[in-house]
């Protein structure tokens, strides 16, 4: 019986009750969902301030259990160096379906970061070519890290290497990732390493596409995170249209992704996009069936995957007991 109050959950709550697997299944489970119409999941709504952003996601899981998530984020891009704080900062509102009841309210950060890798891992699965043993993760921040533990997840990876603006970042993070993950991981200076890779990831701040068709062999699998506003950009519209691409939201992707960018350049089409991660998830539509493709999966993120962790972190939290349970009377 869920009990009456609302439970606060801090992120050390969350770490404590999730590890990276359990969102993997959240996020497959509730992709699969939407496809079959057990959930619904608007585009997310966005207020842009001098320094950065503010999203607003929202999605429901239908059925016995409904339930229904806000996410409202802060991302500022300075943070880090300007105010010492995190990028994307916020709180996730859990209600119940059937009658509106507040249940939950919890930090979003571990969530955001986890559920995004999720995808990212799902994306792999059905995008990447079979024994893909190389990668390189452009963007050597917060994201960058999951976006290397989702890809090892779903690939033995034998060779990683990490591009960065700020090159100091990028040795930072081989050194730690490497020592953490016990994989091979060398910083590089510049995007060559991009021409040999079986797998790349974008997860930048870059408000100018950086990925371009020359750099990208055939057969190469791109996982596209950074663009979740619509000033971000890291794919150049022309290999965007040389790719068989794959979003996890189609009219969020045309409206923030780098979808929308390849949109506004006339590279491509809505008709361009050949999936949603849900359909290759589902089984309605296929994923990687030429081993010479460029695929591409756009990742803006969704309430969908916030909603589908959120029930699972409060379903674990009220069996272990963990959180602040508030009166609401």
């Amino acid at each position: 019986m869920t009990p009456a109050g609302l439970l606060i959950l801090s992120r050390t709550d969350i770490a404590r009750l999730m590890d990276y697997g359990d969102y993997v299944d959240a996020v497959e489970a509730a992709f699969r969902a939407a496809v079959e119409g057990r959930a619904v999941a608007p585009p997310a709504s966005a207020l842009h301030v001098p320094n950065g952003s503010f999203h607003a996601k929202g999605a429901a899981l239908l059925g016995d259990e409904a339930k229904v998530a806000i996410k409202i984020n802060g991302n500022f891009p300075g943070n880090p160096t300007t105010n010492g704080l995190p990028t994307v900062q916020g709180v996730i509102y859990l209600a119940d379906g059937a009658n509106g009841r507040p249940l939950a309210v919890m930090d979003s950060i571990e969530v955001t970061i986890n559920r995004t890798g999720a995808a990212t891992t799902l994306a792999a699965r059905h995008l990447a070519r079979a024994g893909s043993r190389v990668a390189t993760i452009c963007g050597a921040g917060v994201q960058g890290r999951i976006q290397l533990k989702a890809i090892a997840a779903a690939f033995k990876l034998e060779r990683i290497h990490v591009w960065d603006a700020d090159a100091a970042r990028a040795i930072a993070f081989a050194e730690e990732m490497s020592a953490g993950l016990g994989l091979d991981i060398e910083a590089t200076a510049d995007l060559s390493p991009v021409r040999q890779s079986d797998i790349v990831v974008t997860c930048s701040s870059a408000r100018l596409a950086f990925l371009t068709p020359d750099l990208v062999r055939p057969g190469t699998f791109i996982a596209a995170v950074g663009a979740d506003n619509s000033d971000k950009s890291e794919i150049d519209p022309v290999l965007y249209a040389k790719s068989l691409v794959v979003v996890d939201s189609l009219e969020q992707c045309a409206e923030i992704g780098d979808l929308h960018h390849a949109l506004v350049a006339g590279a491509v089409t809505p008709g361009h996009v050949h999936a949603t991660l849900g359909q290759l998830i589902a089984g309605t539509r296929s994923g990687r069936t030429d081993d010479h493709a460029i695929t591409l999966f756009d990742s803006t993120g969704m309430g969908l995957q916030d909603v589908a962790a959120a029930v699972a972190i409060y379903r674990r939290a009220l069996a272990a007991g963990v959180g602040t349970l508030l009166s609401v009377n």
